[in-house]
């Protein structure tokens, strides 16, 4: 058993001709696997009762102790924790509530999320844990294919989101060399394709709308990105789809390339312990550093293998802000078969399909319905109704709204007609600034629009790949 929290070494690399960063972890019978797991977890939950004031609290009133835990079995005696229940305490406890578990002054990176439904979340990391994720996220790129002579570029925000940072500190620690562009700015995309061409990186990761838009620029600018470009590996997390064979069919079709699903939450960093390997057929769950259970979303009972269930994630190597049986939302089914790879983890053959709550990917940004209606609800107007329609037009996703207005701005536009016109920006400048997205609004009169008590009932969700998503659910 290593120390914990483990240290690894900076220097180590593989042999160059093995598929394993650490064979024998990798390949390890699961009862010793389990073994292992079971040491570090009493050491995590040891730390954290001796560091968050957060954890102390929340299993006093369980009537939990770290000392209750004798097999992996007891992990359930846990109470399950949410990123509500987070950010309420950070609002509490400003900045970084009370399970920061390191001291301020050793905090080394800070990143958060978009905050579409209240305050953000704050992320407060500190340099060891950068070095394990860094750590981490090499070994798992190494397993799906990449290598030192590999040039990576990340065409991802590069602002709180987790997913860019997490990509380039692997590439890092792999000694690759990464390219990290990122994306967002005008025109950026179309500046992207063109240093793709020039530079021929390798590897390119990024969201799934955003590669599609990528491939979508690159053939306006002429740029064929089968034989222009020189990506062996696409890898993406961030929102669902990678794991579909017609999304991987379409990927080798656009670019010649192998896609890579990988990604579990912000909050798990390192996200990549949910990562396919080179044979592409689904999510290994590298269970040694993040300890993954399914459990059923209604009684949050373990699931077995074959079953669909809630991902549930706890940290078993983290110092600052650890996360212990954290409840994804997302949902998923796992299974323990033989992976032509020789790994023995759990896997997700399907990926990530599907949310229990009403949350809409666009992006790789979660944006929240009840978000959407809060911001609408602060425009003086606003008739009591809308819908919500997300489309995607070449290879980006776009929310149209249909919003009906009320009696009185019905009066005003028989008078006025430029009263729906301030209505309509109104109504797109709340969104934007409530959820962070644009949005098309499309004005409809009281009445219009179908009521419902149902807010699923309010969206139409029109992209291809949400209704083949939607399908591998129906199917289970």
């Amino acid at each position: 058993m290593m120390s914990w929290p483990p240290v690894y070494d900076e220097e180590y690399m593989p042999p160059p001709d093995s598929p394993y960063w650490f064979k024998k972890l990798e390949t390890m019978p699961q009862k010793e696997r389990d073994e292992l797991i079971l040491k570090k977890l009493k050491a995590q939950l040891k730390y954290c009762w001796e560091n968050s004031e957060f954890y102390r609290k929340k299993w006093v009133k369980a009537n939990f102790h770290p000392d209750d835990l004798w097999n992996l079995n007891d992990l359930k005696k846990i109470p399950i924790v949410t990123k509500e229940e987070f950010r309420r305490d950070q609002m509490e406890n400003p900045p970084y509530g009370t399970n920061l578990c390191i001291s301020v002054d050793d905090i080394y990176t800070i990143h958060g999320t978009s905050g579409t439904t209240g305050r953000p979340a704050v992320f407060a990391i500190g340099y060891d844990d950068v070095r394990r994720i860094a750590n981490t996220h090499a070994r798992v790129m190494w397993g799906f294919g990449l290598r030192p002579k590999d040039t990576i570029m990340i065409a991802a925000f590069f602002s709180l989101y987790l997913g860019s940072w997490g990509a380039l500190w692997g590439s890092q620690r792999l000694k690759a060399k990464s390219f990290p562009f990122g994306a967002g700015a005008p025109g950026q995309t179309r500046s992207a394709v063109h240093w793709a061409k020039q530079l021929k990186p390798t590897a390119l990761y990024g969201t799934m709308s955003y590669i599609l838009h990528f491939a979508e620029v690159a053939y306006e600018e002429g740029i064929d990105p089968q034989t222009d470009f020189n990506f062996r590996i696409i890898f993406t997390s961030g929102e669902p789809g990678a794991a579909l064979p017609s999304m991987k069919e379409k990927i080798k079709k656009i670019f010649n390339a192998t896609l890579i699903d990988l990604g579990s939450t912000a909050e798990m960093s390192p996200w990549m312990t949910n990562g396919e390997c080179s044979y592409a057929c689904g999510m290994h769950l590298w269970q040694d550093v993040v300890y993954t259970e399914l459990v059923d979303p209604k009684t949050l009972e373990p699931v077995e293998y074959g079953e669909e269930g809630v991902p549930v994630y706890t940290h078993l190597e983290r110092t600052s802000q650890p996360f212990i049986r954290f409840f994804s939302y997302d949902v998923s089914t796992w299974i323990n078969d033989p992976c032509e790879c020789g790994r023995t983890y759990p896997r997700l053959p399907k990926g990530i399909y599907g949310r229990i709550d009403d949350v809409i990917n666009i992006r790789g940004e979660k944006v929240f319905p009840s978000a959407i209606q809060e911001a609408l609800m602060s425009v003086k107007g606003y008739g009591g109704e809308h819908q919500i329609i997300i489309t995607r037009e070449r290879a980006l996703d776009k929310i149209i709204l249909k919003v009906e207005y009320d009696k009185d701005v019905e009066k005003q536009a028989s008078i006025n007609s430029l009263v729906l016109k301030d209505l309509e920006e109104a109504f797109k400048n709340a969104i934007r600034v409530k959820c962070g997205v644009n949005a098309e609004v499309i004005l409809v009169p009281p009445k219009t629009l179908n009521r419902t008590q149902l807010k699923a009932k309010r969206i139409i969700d029109n992209r291809e790949l949400y209704e083949e998503l939607n399908k591998l659910r129906s199917h289970h």
